[in-house]
């Protein structure tokens, strides 16, 4: 294995990885439960550290609106927390800070597949920036995303107070500044509005 560490990220490459299984993966997974463990599409495993406090605040203020919403429409699907991981099309396992994924696909997964990285792309991710993230990182991330099937993906960037918007089929993100703001599920979580302001 050969590590490379930029940011607060150590990528971890090399033969053995890339050969390892799913299974394999989730197990390397629970047995070190402090990690922040990922699995890009190249097999590469990228180990970040827990969050500061103030990033975990604000995550908290995140799933807890999202968690509202989804009271009242939990016929609709599931809704996650940062703890989740996805195991996409392109077999990167991904876990964003919130997200969502429909009834009909949730309910396609056998109860195996749920106790695991699910199979399955949410169509609605949220990453939110933390103090040690890179925002042109976290873009191109969100670009994976909507690769892989999401339908709406949130960026949000606390110190600057942007939020950046991914739609499928277009080019560049809308661009939201100012935390005064609140943004919409659109079409994708009918009725759903977060309330930026709660995340400063």
């Amino acid at each position: 294995m050969r590590p490379t560490i930029t940011e607060d990220v150590i990528t971890l490459r090399g033969p053995l990885l890339a050969g390892m299984s799913d299974d394999e993966f989730f197990e390397f997974c629970q047995q070190h439960p402090e990690l922040r463990i990922e699995r890009s599409a190249q097999h590469e495993i990228l180990i970040m550290s827990p969050t500061g406090s103030r990033s975990g605040k604000r995550n908290f203020r995140l799933n807890f609106q999202l968690g509202k919403w989804w009271e009242q429409n939990r016929e609709l699907g599931e809704a996650f927390d940062s703890n989740t991981g996805f195991t996409l099309p392109d077999t990167s396992v991904l876990s964003p800070d919130a997200s969502w994924v429909s009834a009909p696909k949730w309910n396609a997964l056998t109860t195996e597949q749920q106790d695991k990285f699910a199979p399955v792309c949410p169509e609605f991710v949220v990453e939110l920036k933390s103090a040690s993230d890179s925002t042109k990182t976290l873009q191109a991330k969100m670009l994976d995303w909507l690769r892989n099937g999401a339908q709406l993906a949130w960026l949000i960037v606390p110190e600057t107070e942007t939020a950046y918007l991914y739609r499928p089929g277009q080019p560049e993100p809308e661009v939201v500044q100012g935390f005064e703001n609140e943004l919409s599920g659109e079409a994708v979580l009918p009725g759903f509005r977060l309330r930026l302001a709660e995340l400063r």
